[in-house]
């Protein structure tokens, strides 16, 4: 990419941004108690760390294993 498209494109994406965060207000603007709430709980309802099973390694020893099996 040119030093001149490198420029292009930052100046789309400032544009871009600008336009974005208009969307963005809008929607916010137009949220309804109800639909903040649906939001809300859907995003809490996500698992949560305790929900998700605990890994006994980190993989770290099964890495080392296999690096060491390639260098034979």
């Amino acid at each position: 990419m040119t030093p001149d498209q490198k420029r292009a494109w930052l100046a789309q994406w400032d544009r871009a941004a600008v336009e974005l965060d208009r969307v963005h207000t809008r929607e916010l603007e137009g949220l309804t108690d109800e639909r903040a709430l649906a939001a809300s709980d859907a995003l809490l309802s996500l698992a949560r760390p305790g929900d998700v099973e605990r890994r006994q390694t980190s993989g770290l020893v099964a890495q080392q294993r296999l690096f060491s099996r390639l260098r034979k």
